[in-house]
């Protein structure tokens, strides 16, 4: 069983450390945060359930030189997404890309402490906006682009699943589709992609294909604005990445992958099928898209490039990399 390191202890990154542990995927985890009590005491709390899971699964709180032997780290530091109370005392949750400033200067603390530890291993990153953070890591780490990737549209993937799961009557695993682009607004849900018990979801009026694009690309929004924040399900996420590369299963998985030319994209990551093995990201998939979800695609990643270019204003902190 494998090492992963976690780097960021709150909501997100304690979830991804637990649903690996319940799971039995990995044999380490290890989470590190810059609140090293925070960490230490999230990591005490998992391995007390931990008593009562089928493996014996280590976990703990560490350091950056835990990252020279792990197989896999995940970055998911950074602030959270907040809600925003509107004047009738209603909530909305801040957008994604409102991030960006701090969680740059977040990897910005850690991408020289990640290079400094000798890791080699496959980096996953969480932390929003998942996209442009994850392009910013692949730049600034200098690793090969196919062992540096985000968990991107996976999570949207899932809810579409869910939404269009209940629309069409059928159990989950009887539908197929996928999310695609930006973890955002601007993100697409590919009606030609849409399945119902193996069947093109173009055999059937009864689903209105728009609401259930619209409800999975706002549940995030309104679960925060409930709640505070989303944990359970991005955890499910990352974990089902980490198993599909740690048993070298081969499997095609939504991911935010840099695109090399695909889809008419260059330079920039977005999310996109991909088959993950043990190296990673084995091969992006190109789908068989429509010209008019082709050019929303583009336009997603259109929105992303124009963050991305952002992100690389962004000056380092005093003494750090140029």
């Amino acid at each position: 069983m494998g090492k992963v390191v976690i780097i960021g202890a709150g909501h997100v990154g304690s979830h991804c450390a637990y649903a690996l542990a319940i799971q039995a995927i990995a044999g380490q985890i290890i989470l590190i945060d810059i609140d090293e009590k925070k960490a230490e005491q999230q990591a005490q709390d998992i391995a007390d359930a931990s008593c009562y899971f089928s493996q014996n699964i280590q976990i703990r709180s560490g350091s950056y030189d835990d990252c020279k032997s792990a197989d896999i780290v995940v970055i998911a530091a950074g602030a959270p997404r907040k809600p925003i109370q509107r004047p009738d005392g209603s909530f909305i949750p801040m957008p994604r890309l409102e991030l960006m400033a701090e969680s740059i200067r977040t990897m910005q603390d850690i991408i020289p402490k990640l290079k400094a530890s000798g890791f080699a291993g496959i980096i996953i990153g969480i932390t929003n906006p998942a996209d442009v953070v994850i392009n910013y890591i692949d730049k600034h780490m200098g690793y090969p682009s196919n062992r540096v990737f985000g968990t991107g549209t996976g999570l949207d993937t899932a809810r579409l699943k869910r939404y269009l799961a209940e629309a069409a009557g059928r159990p989950v695993c009887q539908v197929g589709c996928i999310a695609m682009g930006e973890h955002g607004d601007s993100q697409i849900a590919p009606i030609s992609q849409m399945t119902v018990d193996n069947r093109p979801i173009s055999e059937t009026d009864t689903i209105d294909c728009g609401q259930v694009a619209k409800l999975a690309r706002t549940t995030g929004g309104r679960v925060i604005a409930g709640k505070g924040s989303t944990e359970f399900g991005i955890g499910t996420v990352l974990a089902d990445l980490v198993r599909a590369i740690l048993n070298d299963e081969q499997r095609q998985i939504p991911v935010s992958a840099l695109l090399t030319g695909q889809y008419g994209v260059k330079g920039v990551h977005a999310g996109v099928p991909a088959v993950i093995g043990r190296g990673g990201i084995e091969k992006v998939i190109e789908l068989d898209l429509t010209a008019e979800e082709l050019e929303a695609f583009q336009s997603s990643c259109t929105v992303i490039q124009s963050y991305a270019e952002k992100a690389d204003l962004i000056d380092w902190p005093l003494n750090g990399p140029k």
